[in-house]
């Protein structure tokens, strides 16, 4: 289905509907009159022959389909404001440190190259980068901005999310060679884990409507992720690793994916940051830049 510019705006408009709440939140905030934004979203669902809002007098909420359709004009209008963002800072080039702080493994996987490409864009601004499995206190290092793999506990801090990772469970040849492959979630309970102490020791699958809980117990645990993999690699259990990691080992044919039918809780990556660090031209810059280069494929 082809996709015209006028269906791009209605798109935006969409995504803003969802965000500011209401019908009048989303024409305030894009300049529009209330009339015109309902119109366009009568509009975009007519084009896609599907309602995507419920409507009553006072409030919307969204169809399945809806919240399908939302995650896809969020990305757009993110995307598009990036843009705009990263043009607007090129008239005024930005400068000074920006101290980050990330886990070892997903930094030199996914951050690194980011800052790589980053640092390539805006060579005035310097980068201090501490990689390391340990959480660190932010206000007390000084760091600017910090990628964790949880949400936020009650810290006074503030944070925004930066990307979805999706994750597989893994195993070496070697080790189903000795232990057979499994072919349902309660087959894992005969298994060896090699256990990452930074995550839940409860692994939830999930198919259809059904769901099973499978307690992982193993005699190898790690507090490092590239660890992990090692471990498993050697043959010494199995894990729930994260597809940038896995996929290329995978290829390689040091690791085989099981039970890729079922479905896991994904990895949400947030970028915690001092209260008013938003404020920071340079470290918005970065923000916005990581979550336009996280929509890459290999991430999500």
């Amino acid at each position: 289905m082809d996709i015209s510019f006028d269906q791009l705006k209605s798109m935006v408009v969409f995504a803003q509907v969802i965000e500011q709440g209401t019908l009048s939140g989303a024409a305030k905030r894009l300049g529009l009159s209330r009339a015109v934004v309902s119109y366009h979203i009568k509009k975009l669902e007519a084009h896609l022959g599907i309602k995507l809002l419920n409507r009553s007098t006072r409030t919307i909420s969204l169809t399945e389909a809806g919240s399908d359709y939302y995650q896809h004009c969020r990305v757009i209008a993110e995307q598009a404001s990036a843009a705009n963002q990263q043009i607007e800072n090129l008239k005024h080039e930005p400068v000074g440190l920006l101290k980050i702080t990330c886990p070892v493994n997903v930094g030199l996987q996914t951050i690194v190259p980011a800052l790589n490409e980053f640092k390539t864009l805006y060579p005035k601004i310097e980068l201090d980068v501490m990689l390391t499995d340990e959480v660190v206190n932010i206000m007390k290092e000084g760091i600017d901005l910090a990628i964790r793999g949880a949400p936020l506990a009650d810290s006074g801090l503030q944070a925004t999310k930066l990307s979805t990772l999706r994750t597989c469970l893994c195993g070496a040849p070697s080790y189903f060679e000795k232990f057979g492959i499994p072919t349902h979630p309660t087959d894992l309970d005969k298994h060896q884990w090699v256990i990452y102490k930074l995550t839940s020791g409860t692994l939830e699958l999930t198919k259809g409507t059904r769901s099973f809980s499978i307690e992982m117990k193993g005699s190898i645990n790690t507090n490092n992720a590239a660890a992990r993999t090692a471990f498993v690699e050697g043959g010494h259990g199995i894990a729930r690793i994260p597809i940038y990691d896995a996929k290329p080992k995978i290829q390689q044919g040091s690791l085989i994916s099981v039970l890729d039918d079922y479905a896991m809780n994904d990895i949400n990556v947030y970028g915690v940051f001092p209260p008013g660090g938003a404020d920071s031209k340079k470290l918005r810059l970065l923000i916005d830049y990581l979550k336009a280069y996280f929509v890459k494929p290999l991430l999500l």
